[in-house]
């Protein structure tokens, strides 16, 4: 890694060691992952997280590309022969690559102008003889510069006027100055464009009809709410800000005390260099720099709450009924069992306009199919006829010859994994309904694994990502998932080539080639035998094991999170302990680690304290899932209706979606109620993620339902706090 590079990375950094900095770049450079750095190299970062990695890398990689620009700029001034001693240095000290273009612009290449037009007609001296406030001599030196190009005084004029103006627009000092200024004091505005009221019939962006926010403080929703209303022709959107001191800034750099007749010349072009060249620059800029921090909150938004939705609480070793409900075209079942793998399929109508033989008939179909097949829990999606749906399915159960519970389960982007290739080459036999009912079941039983199947952004657990980059939208969804899916680690013999595809170091085709060999040799009995499949060289073996279990193995150890690189160590500790292999994961472990003195025993193993911490817990745990630990989703035997809501009922709800402006709670009914900020505590919260995260159980309080537009206001502050 470039030692300047490093420098900066370290001075942007300041939170940071600087060897946690150099020993994460080193590890990034000889193409360790992000997940494997985390987990096993803890020593050499300082126990930095997945976040902080990251943060190092990004940093070094915007680094990176201002040294570039740095460079490339350099070589293009000095190939005109105009890199003087000052110019280099100015670039040197360049710390963004706005400041390095504003220094590159007076020296880019751009069409002809009026300015370049009036340099060619040779008006360049007499601008420079200018802004040297000659007292006298004016008008002969206007008249000396005439010729065929600008035949008379006032061409001459015109002339200088654009050389000066536009060499005023471009003088990076200004450029820095003014856009600070107006960044810090300058509103953001929107209002209709002319016909645009009539464009938004249901008065969507009537918030913003008469709108103004200081740019500091303006909030990323607003930001992409206006953009989008602009887009649609609906708003006019500008910056707003006071023009006295910007100007007056521009008189004081450039006039100062001075007198004479060019006064008045150089105070016409600097503020028509304001008006044409910096202000609409710099508003460009700084909406763009809106937008990009705007866009950048709602992927931090989106990829927190994707996270948390895939490391919900699996619900493992249930038999699971998949309810995807319909009307016209009939509820599509299927079972599902306790691993996922599907066992039946059935259509039932009981919803209108089927006939009422086939609603009478749906009821006997769908207990029978509970009491066959044992059904514990069936997931119900939450779109079309979903709560007609969960009204049958609470009447029904009762008569099931066995408990049987209910949830209703977010079913955004079944449809599209049902239609896609993947799922065709999962159920080539079924319809694409039934493949959806099959995907709804799995979700609750392991929303990890059945969630990576889908493209994220149809999860719908964000705000405003479809107007994002889609680009850098993926790279972070992309980020979210290999974190999630290393953190819990997977079971080689069971796992899906697409979720096996996001373990560290694993590829698309080595994550298939890992299935194809396991169904060849009816399964993997040891990590070491992955070094069999085809195209899985060492170095990503290296950086995949450790995240890969075999749970049925010859080992228990790889039952564990413990790399096989600490495999030594893990039974050299146990043979201390007066353990063996198969005590493993029995209370003898904990009971052994409890009485023993681990530092001592650290030591004389000579291994460090982290991954000797990890060891032990692994010993202890082997197989163990962080998700476990999550709240588990709430299983219903009984509906509730918005009707039955009434102001201050005390709920229990799950929650749904985390926005900047508050809180989606599914309370059972219908409609999600929305927690706003202003209610999520009795304190001030800038941030509702602070609070809560998708997947929490919460308690809440209805505070107002609006049955006609369907919408429940609720609170998390109870009514007598």
């Amino acid at each position: 890694m470039n030692e300047e590079v490093i420098k900066l990375v370290k001075q942007a950094l300041p939170s940071y060691r600087g060897h946690q900095i150099e020993a994460t770049l080193a590890l990034i450079e000889d193409g360790n992952t992000v997940p494997f750095i985390a987990r096993y190299r803890k020593e050499r970062t300082g126990n930095l997280d997945e976040v902080q990695i990251r943060e190092v890398a990004d940093t070094a990689s915007q680094i990176d590309k201002l040294l570039t620009r740095r460079t490339e700029v350099k070589n293009q001034i000095e190939a005109q022969g105009k890199l003087t001693q000052q110019l280099a240095s100015q670039l040197d000290q360049a710390t963004t690559l706005q400041a390095v273009e504003d220094l590159y612009l007076p020296y880019k290449k751009k069409r002809r102008t009026k300015a370049t037009i009036a340099k060619e007609a040779g008006l360049e001296p007499l601008a420079k003889w200018l802004l040297g406030f000659p007292e006298t001599g004016l008008s002969a030196h206007v008249m000396a510069a005439t010729n065929d190009q600008v035949p008379d005084e006032a061409a001459v004029l015109a002339g200088v006027h654009e050389i000066l103006a536009e060499a005023i627009g471009e003088r990076a000092a200004f450029r820095f100055w003014i856009r600070q200024q107006t960044q810090r004091s300058g509103q953001l505005v929107s209002k209709p464009k002319r016909g645009g009221k009539e464009l938004d019939e249901n008065g969507v962006y009537e918030t913003y009809y008469a709108f103004s926010s200081g740019l500091n403080t303006v909030s990323s929703y607003q930001v992409l709410a206006i953009n989008r209303g602009e887009k649609a022709g609906i708003l006019t959107v500008k910056i707003d800000v006071d023009e006295a001191p910007l100007l007056r800034y521009l008189r004081f750099q450039l006039i100062g005390d001075h007198s004479g007749p060019a006064v008045a010349i150089i105070e016409a072009a600097y503020r028509d260099a304001y008006q044409r060249f910096i202000k609409p620059a710099i508003e460009r800029e700084l909406r763009s720099n809106l937008t990009d921090k705007a866009q950048a909150h709602a992927i931090r938004v989106f990829g927190e709450n994707l996270y948390h939705l895939l490391m919900q609480a699996p619900l493992k070793n249930q038999v699971v009924m998949g309810f995807d409900p319909a009307y016209r075209t009939g509820c599509k079942l299927a079972v599902v069992d306790g691993n996922g793998r599907f066992l039946t399929k059935q259509v039932i109508y009981p919803h209108k306009p089927a006939p009422q033989a086939k609603r009478q008939a749906a009821g006997p179909a769908f207990v029978a199919l509970l009491d066959q097949y044992h059904v514990d829990t069936i997931a119900i999606g939450n779109g079309t006829a979903s709560r007609e749906s969960e009204q049958f399915v609470a009447d029904t159960i009762k008569e099931a010859d066995h408990p049987v519970q209910y949830t209703i389960v977010n079913e955004a982007g079944a449809s599209v994994y049902s239609a896609s290739p993947l799922a065709r080459q999962e159920f080539p036999e079924l319809h694409v309904e039934e493949r959806s009912a099959i995907s709804i079941g799995r979700r609750l039983q392991d929303p990890l694994a059945e969630l990576v199947k889908i493209d994220p952004k149809s999860v719908g657990v964000g705000q405003y990502q479809h107007d994002v980059a889609v680009s850098a939208l993926d790279d972070q969804l992309a980020r979210v998932i290999e974190t999630a899916v290393n953190q819990v680690g997977v079971d080689v013999n069971r796992a899906s080539p697409t979720l096996l595809s996001h373990i560290s170091g694993l590829t698309a085709t080595t994550a298939q080639n890992i299935v194809t060999y396991r169904e060849a040799a009816g399964g993997l009995t040891s990590r070491p035998e992955l070094k069999k499949v085809p195209r899985l060289g060492p170095k990503a073996y290296e950086q995949a094991v450790g995240f890969l279990r075999i749970l049925d193995g010859q080992n228990v150890l790889d039952r564990t999170d413990i790399h096989p690189e600490s495999y030594p160590v893990a039974k050299q500790l146990l043979t201390v302990l007066h353990l063996k292999l198969t005590d493993v994961g029995t209370p003898a472990v904990s009971e052994a680690v409890q009485q023993a003195n681990l530092d001592t025993i650290r030591t004389e193993l000579n291994v460090g304290k982290a991954t000797f911490d990890d060891i032990v817990t692994g010993l202890q745990k082997p197989g163990r899932d962080p998700r476990d630990s999550m709240p588990a989703p709430i299983l219903r035997q009984d509906v509730l209706n918005m009707a039955d809501l009434k102001p201050g009922m005390q709920l229990q709800g799950a929650v749904r979606n985390v926005v900047d402006f508050g809180v989606f709670v599914d309370i059972g009914v219908k409609q999600d109620g929305l927690v706003h900020v202003s209610q999520l505590a009795q304190k001030f919260v800038k941030n509702p993620a602070d609070i809560v995260s998708v997947g929490d159980i919460v308690t809440v309080w209805v505070t107002e339902i609006d049955e006609k537009r369907q919408r429940i206001q609720l609170s998390m502050v109870a009514p007598n706090d």
